[in-house]
């Protein structure tokens, strides 16, 4: 001990003492509080994984699927005398000879048969948003659901759908002339059982109605439009926008990439296994909607492809020739060229490179 330090008292070594029980209890008290979280932490339950809605496949099929091939059927004189609609034996054909073509099968019935079973619940997706002007035909939809029963899907297995009444009406489809058994449905923006879900990358929740939910399989039967927010609206949008609750919040930067982001979704990813793209007529100006009729020219022709993006790249590339025939500015001119395409193709549903897709082109 040094001799000029002072001699401890007792209660100057009462405080040291009460100073390192104070210290040892803190540190005690501590392990135990951090023991106490880490085992709370592992008792916890883990996060809840979201649920999932894609759709199951029937076991064993596997739906036919040709990434970045189109198919182009052409015919003149195939419009009424009242050059709105397509005569219906010629809409029926062109459609056979396109199904036909993509698949190599002899009928339209076993072409068909590539795409759906017996098992799945099919709806076939319109477009009437322009009404009865330019709205995908009953002259197709009819002989579609036709070749769907000869497939052997059964008629309480197949839906016709669309978002609003005035717009199905747009179509001419309705209870009374499809086939028996047959529904025809719409969702009103109002229909679904989900709960709003958080559509990745766009930090907007929205719900998939409940008829597209209910189906396995979706036959995307779309036009070749112009579009004033998105540029152009063909396969991918008839879905996005179609089939959910609250479309007009997925229109902000032109609908890019929401299109895309939406599409991806297991809701509409995992089940649309056919796009039509209906070109009797196609719109180059003033869409969606019918409000520059000098804008709609007939074309005369059928589309048919299993991959969304590539046939909405060959409609846009449609759209833009007849605006440089008109005289018009390019999409990209005015800023609306609709980049979605791109994304979507960034996102693996489909072939967007022109290069890269194969447009088989043939004459009814």
């Amino acid at each position: 001990m040094n001799p000029n330090e002072p001699t401890p008292t007792a209660a100057s070594a009462a405080d040291q003492l009460d100073r390192r029980e104070l210290v040892v209890g803190a540190m005690a008290s501590a392990t135990l509080l951090a023991t106490t979280t880490t085992t709370r932490a592992e008792a916890a339950p883990a996060t809840k994984a979201p649920p999932s809605y894609a759709a199951v496949k029937p076991a064993g099929f596997e739906p036919l699927a040709l990434p970045g091939k189109v198919v182009k059927i052409s015919a003149s004189e195939t419009l009424q005398p009242n050059r709105l609609y397509p005569k219906p034996e010629t809409a029926k054909a062109m459609l056979t000879q396109a199904l036909t073509t993509l698949t190599g099968k002899p009928t339209l019935a076993e072409a068909l048969r590539c795409f759906v079973h017996p098992q799945d619940r099919v709806v076939v997706k319109v477009n009437g948003i322009a009404l009865k002007n330019m709205s995908t035909n009953k002259e197709l939809v009819l002989p579609l659901l036709e070749g769907l029963l000869a497939a052997g899907i059964p008629a309480n297995q197949l839906k016709v759908l669309e978002q609003y009444m005035g717009f199905l009406t747009g179509t001419r489809v309705n209870a009374q002339n499809v086939p028996e058994g047959v529904k025809v449905e719409i969702h009103a923006n109002n229909d679904s059982k989900m709960e709003p879900a958080l559509v990745p990358g766009t930090g907007v929740r929205t719900r998939f109605c409940r008829t597209l939910l209910e189906c396995t399989a979706v036959i995307n039967v779309h036009l070749v439009k112009d579009h004033s927010i998105c540029g152009y609206t063909g396969a991918l949008k008839n879905m996005t926008h179609g089939t959910t609750l609250n479309p007009h919040d997925f229109h902000v930067h032109h609908a890019s990439p929401q299109i895309a982001q939406l599409f991806a979704q297991d809701a509409i990813r995992s089940r649309v296994r056919l796009n039509l793209a209906d070109a009797f007529k196609v719109m180059y100006d003033g869409g969606p909607l019918y409000k520059k009729p000098e804008a709609v020219l007939p074309y005369e022709a059928l589309f048919a492809s299993t991959d969304p993006v590539a046939i909405d790249a060959i409609g846009w590339e449609i759209v833009e020739e007849h605006r440089r025939r008109a005289k018009l500015r390019s999409l990209t001119a005015e800023g609306r060229a609709p980049a979605y395409i791109q994304a979507a193709a960034e996102l693996g549903l489909g072939v967007a490179d022109r290069t890269k897709i194969e447009l088989i082109e043939r004459t009814a």
